[in-house]
């Protein structure tokens, strides 16, 4: 991390949490009189419920992040969480909801299936690297593990008689639900460790929430440990703990897939940019170049200087336009700016007046300010080179609840649908199109053209 005081305020915090959950853990056993659980089973099956569908959302949420990032840790992440869902969702819900009781093949394999799926996300944050195919990534990991599972629940089912209750009378528990009670808090522990370490060398923020929500998980583990209690018809603190844990693990996620699509649409938009510095300040500079060499090689100087300074003037909008295109300045002024800019550079030479009105009420996102001014730069090159109009005008405004843009000339027109057109009009069919803007063009010999587009919500 580039700076640790955002580390020292989450290791305090998870220090106070620690201390006060293992107050709570050792005040309820050293005083057995207290009631740690109650028979309420609709208020339990409502909360496996809802922790199933958290844990499916968030699962969802991580998958969002894999796919616009591609990193292993997420992948884990989405797989682990997907996992514990729907093993809980068919071993320890779904026989419920049916109205028959929790049998000890379905009960175990609910276990073993959170076990598995916490193993997941806490091996997660131990993983580095980006997967290159993504498309089937999680449903091939969640595959495997519900194989697994299966015949895991298969191996349950024919052994049902000789298998243990999972909620025996105290002090018959068997040793070996005592060590599978334990490992699931070690695997807790694992997680707290492993997203405590991945925030404090690399500030993921979502690894600070997910090592809080686990340390949550590790006490209601802890208390399974030394008070077991697994019936389906009881709820005990544990419960609340994991459900407080899941809403932590919800916000963290959430925040990570806003972070991770603002990332993304910052790297689309740069190239974007990139594209645009391209195709436009790219080539006015070549033809500077090609101006300058003419002059070393003897041409007529005044024709030359015109065409030399026309050019420069072109590549400085250009390059103003660039950095509007990167800045994340709101409203359309510095758009509106360079427009006009535009505009004065095309009608320096009076061979064509164009009126230019701009709705100064009008927002327009980045992505919509760089396309249209290319397909008014795009829409004016072709009224100056094909129409031969004496007058244009160029509208982007409102109209009910619609934003348009519209370019009208006065020009000789043309007869033809758009795709026997030139590749003007489709490189602005395209653009409009990118910001799932609708365009129209109307043109008629003699009446001059007109073309319009109008803007998404």
């Amino acid at each position: 991390m580039k700076d640790g005081t955002d580390f020292q305020a989450w290791l305090l915090s998870e220090t106070l949490l620690a201390a006060l959950l293992g107050a709570i853990l050792a005040l309820f056993l050293t005083n057995p009189a207290l009631r740690t659980h109650y028979d309420l089973p609709q208020l339990r099956l409502v909360l496996q419920t809802t922790m199933a569908l958290g844990g499916l959302l968030v699962a969802l949420l991580a998958a969002a992040r894999f796919s616009a990032e591609g990193r292993r840790v997420d992948l884990l992440l989405s797989s682990g969480f997907l996992v514990s869902s729907l093993s809980a969702a068919a071993f320890a819900i779904g026989p419920q909801f049916g109205g028959s009781t929790l049998h000890p093949p379905e009960g175990w394999a609910a276990l073993l299936g959170g076990m598995l799926g916490n193993a997941l996300v806490a091996v997660a944050p131990f993983m580095r690297g980006r997967t290159r195919r993504r498309d089937w990534a999680i449903a091939n990991a969640v595959a495997a593990a519900g194989l697994v599972l299966f015949v895991a629940w298969s191996i349950l089912r024919d052994a049902s008689t000789s298998l243990p209750s999972l909620s025996p009378p105290p002090g018959q528990q068997p040793f070996y639900l005592t060590g599978v009670l334990a490992l699931q808090a070690l695997i807790m522990l694992v997680a707290v460790v492993g997203w405590g370490e991945r925030f404090r060398h690399r500030g993921d923020d979502l690894a600070r929430w997910l090592a809080l929500a686990f340390t949550l998980m590790l006490f209601a583990a802890l208390q399974l440990v030394f008070q077991p209690l697994l019936a389906s018809t009881s709820v005990t603190q544990g419960d609340f703990l994991r459900m407080i844990a899941y809403t932590l693990v919800l916000i963290g996620a959430w925040r990570a897939i806003r972070f991770a699509e603002f990332g993304r649409a910052v790297a689309e938009e740069r190239a974007r940019v990139a594209r645009e510095i391209h195709d436009g300040l790219a080539q006015y500079l070549f033809a500077v170049s090609t101006h300058a060499s003419m002059l070393e090689s003897g041409s007529a100087p005044p024709e030359t200087l015109k065409r030399l300074k026309e050019a420069a003037l072109l590549a400085q909008q250009e390059a103003r336009f660039a950095i509007l295109a990167l800045s994340s300045a709101s409203g359309t002024a510095p758009f509106d700016s360079a427009l006009r800019r535009y505009v004065e550079i095309l009608t320096a030479d009076g061979a064509l007046d164009v009126e230019l009105d701009v709705d100064p009420t009008i927002r327009l996102a980045p992505d919509e300010q760089i396309e249209i001014f290319r397909i008014v730069q795009e829409g004016l090159a072709n009224v100056r080179k094909h129409a031969h109009a004496t007058r244009a005008e160029v509208t982007i405004g409102m109209r009910d609840d619609d934003r348009f843009v519209t370019i009208e000339d006065d020009g000789e027109g043309f007869d033809g649908e758009l795709s026997s057109a030139g590749q003007g009009l489709r490189n602005m069919r395209a653009r409009a199109e990118s910001i799932e803007g609708g365009f129209s063009l109307r043109s008629t010999p003699g009446r001059g053209t007109a073309l319009e587009v109008v803007l998404r919500a």
